[in-house]
């Protein structure tokens, strides 16, 4: 019998999320199993529902964070021109066009989270604005102007905010989450136990 796929949560602005995005396929893989992603807004779970400033706000804290982001970046060999703490970007362009594809061109969002994580991470690149996630698809082989045209369209915010919606329901509060039948797994540091869990088959 097929297994249940993966379900992956992260949010743009999460380097944390990045990092994940990098290994959840290959990890899913090992094991015989498929992934399916979903964008979610950590401004809406962690501010407006938890009630909590952004980790790298919170004393004590944030400097961990800064500390983490910079010793996992040096571990796995990755060349950054983001810093943790560099101002954040508005997500909800990206999420709208993930969302969006994800709809109307299924099968293709995963490419367009990439490009944009790589674009917003790896190059330090602001797609805080449509015609700036637009231009990233658009390079990554996706139609700009369609792209740019749907992240301003009604449909796409609505599926942003209905996956956002859908999110908080399974329990998803931070970027990355991970929810492996029913079990949620919060962060990239909690990817060693995932994949005992996959291999063992829980416990």
């Amino acid at each position: 019998m097929k297994r249940a796929p993966i379900d992956f949560y992260f949010d743009f602005i999460s380097p944390f999320g990045y990092f994940a995005a990098l290994r959840i396929d290959a990890l899913a893989a090992r094991h015989g199993r498929e992934t399916e992603w979903h964008a979610m807004l950590l401004g809406v779970t962690v501010m407006k529902v938890m009630g909590m400033k952004p980790l790298l706000e919170t004393p004590l804290k944030g400097d961990y964070i800064r500390r983490e982001f910079a010793r996992y970046a040096r571990r796995h060999g990755l060349a950054l021109k983001r810093e943790a703490g560099d101002p954040m970007m508005d997500p909800r362009p990206c999420g709208r066009a993930f969302h969006w594809v994800k709809r109307h061109q299924p099968g293709r969002e995963k490419a367009l989270a990439r490009a944009f994580y790589e674009a917003y991470w790896a190059e330090g690149r602001n797609l805080g604005t449509a015609a700036a996630a637009a231009e990233v698809a658009g390079a990554a082989g996706f139609d700009a102007a369609r792209i740019a045209a749907a992240i301003e369209s009604d449909e796409a915010g609505a599926l942003l905010r209905a996956a956002v919606d859908a999110s908080m329901k399974r329990g998803v509060f931070g970027s990355p989450t991970v929810i492996v039948d029913g079990e949620p797994f919060w962060g990239v540091e909690t990817f060693g136990t995932l994949e005992e869990w996959l291999a063992r088959g829980g416990w």
